[in-house]
């Protein structure tokens, strides 16, 4: 099955593209350590996947670029164009001259219902390409106008136009210091958007990728080309063909239903994040080499202290005992509960891995069963260069503080009346306003209650 992506904004068009280039090395690479059936499998399955073949024999890729502006697009457009290892579709793009200015009321009630028809119209050629379709993959940021306003507004399009078809959202966390001065409001209104017609969001904190560039990579001077490397790397250990549970001997069919079966058992939950083990430069790769087992540990202890990576895990904090029925609110200091779990295993020797220790029923809430809490994906073919990797996706308490940070300094900032004018000009009045509050207060307190 084909999954569309919608690039939306200057921060979706720069990391989708970073997205299609870490794909599209990793297919090329000769480094699938795995037979030559199992790489010429994983090489068609994620050709369908993401890419439809030109006369010409290179890769487009199956997404719609769009933004309020042109500068961004023509530059994705010509550098992927540049690699002459794929390329976008040249007619899959909309764009126009004016921004949005980093409103998020002037990207969702002005430029998405002037140019829905247009947009949509793009959507719906790629959808038809398409053999199988299995949903929408948008990527967008919270923080400026276009991704979050116009992404909000083209996500609610998406799912009237394809009520049936799976949309996940993709949705960069700003960084706390702040890049806009309006960037908790922004980010407070696409949050309680998403959550109404996303079928899950799929989050990334510029913080912690920031984190591991500086600690993880050794990158000096950090750019956002780097920062967008990172995210699509670890976008890429999750999508790119693996073998599911049940699904026989063949690549996994439908990605984005298997993810959201695997990890949204409820409505109420949709807040996933995302781990991956390891990362480093890509010159350390060779002198470094590593054990299932202590890829395994390192990742369970990453999930149960909310560690964002594998450095400075705190190795203190344990499950609480199994048997005992603790209300959530004596639970241990800094416990992640978990609702599910996914792991996804690429590389040597992964079908002797021992996951066991990811099935405790500590780990979870108790309304779920382990058998149904954790599941795992599994390939012999290596991801990107790395010998073995391992990725976490994971249904917990991991966005909690995050979102409780964010929803509170834009309360602030909203009991004050501070930059509201901003927003009511454009027909976002108070009321959307405290709609939006209350909407997020119930995931906070859903998420706190664990």
């Amino acid at each position: 099955m084909s999954i569309v992506t919608v690039q939306l904004g200057q921060c979706g068009n720069q990391t989708g593209h970073e997205v299609f280039s870490a794909l599209c090395s990793d297919i090329r690479g000769t480094h699938g350590l795995c037979s030559k059936k199992e790489n010429e499998a994983y090489h068609d399955s994620c050709r369908e996947r993401f890419f439809c073949e030109e006369e010409s024999g290179v890769p487009v890729a199956r997404a719609v670029l769009v933004d309020m502006e042109p500068k961004v697009i023509s530059q994705t457009l010509s550098t992927a164009a540049r690699s002459g290892h794929w390329k976008y579709n040249s007619h899959s793009h909309f764009c126009q001259k004016q921004g949005s200015g980093n409103n998020w009321a002037n990207g969702y009630s002005v430029h998405g219902p002037r140019h829905k028809e247009a947009i949509m119209n793009l959507v719906q050629k790629e959808a038809e390409k398409c053999d199988r379709l299995g949903g929408f993959f948008t990527i967008m940021s919270m923080a400026g106008g276009t991704g979050s306003g116009l992404g909000a507004f083209v996500t609610q399009c998406l799912r009237d136009a394809f009520p049936t078809s799976f949309i996940l959202n993709h949705v960069i966390w700003p960084y706390g210091t702040g890049e806009v001065i309006v960037q908790n409001y922004n980010s407070v209104l696409t949050l309680s958007h998403l959550y109404q017609s996303s079928d899950a969001l799929l989050v990334h904190e510029n913080d912690v990728i920031h984190k591991i560039c500086a600690q993880l990579m050794n990158i000096k001077q950090i750019s956002f080309r780097d920062v967008n490397q990172v995210i699509a790397h670890q976008l890429g250990s999750v999508f790119q063909p693996t073998h599911t549970a049940g699904g026989g001997s063949g690549y996994s069919r439908n990605p984005l239903g298997d993810l959201m079966e695997t990890l949204v058992p409820h409505p109420e939950f949709k807040m996933l994040g995302l781990r991956n083990i390891p990362q480093m430069p890509e010159n350390s790769l060779a002198y470094s080499t590593f054990s299932w087992p202590g890829l395994i540990k390192h990742l369970r202890q990453m999930l149960i202290a909310n560690a964002q990576m594998e450095e400075g895990i705190d190795w203190q904090i344990r499950p609480p005992h199994a048997g005992s029925s603790i209300p959530s609110t004596h639970k241990p200091l800094h416990f992640n509960t978990s609702i599910a779990n996914l792991v996804i295993l690429r590389g040597k020797d992964v079908h002797g891995v021992d996951l066991g220790s990811f099935q405790d029923p500590s780990l979870y809430t108790s309304w779920l069963s382990p058998q149904d809490a954790f599941n795992a994906w599994k390939t012999p073919r290596a991801f990107n260069k790395y010998e073995k990797s391992a990725s976490l996706v994971s249904n917990s308490q991991f966005l909690l503080k995050p979102l409780d940070s964010i929803v509170g300094k834009a309360w602030n900032m909203f009991a004050s009346k501070a930059y509201l004018h901003q927003y009511t000009r454009f027909g976002i009045q108070e009321e959307d306003f405290l709609d939006c509050f209350t909407t997020l207060e119930q995931v906070i307190s859903s998420y706190t209650n664990l």
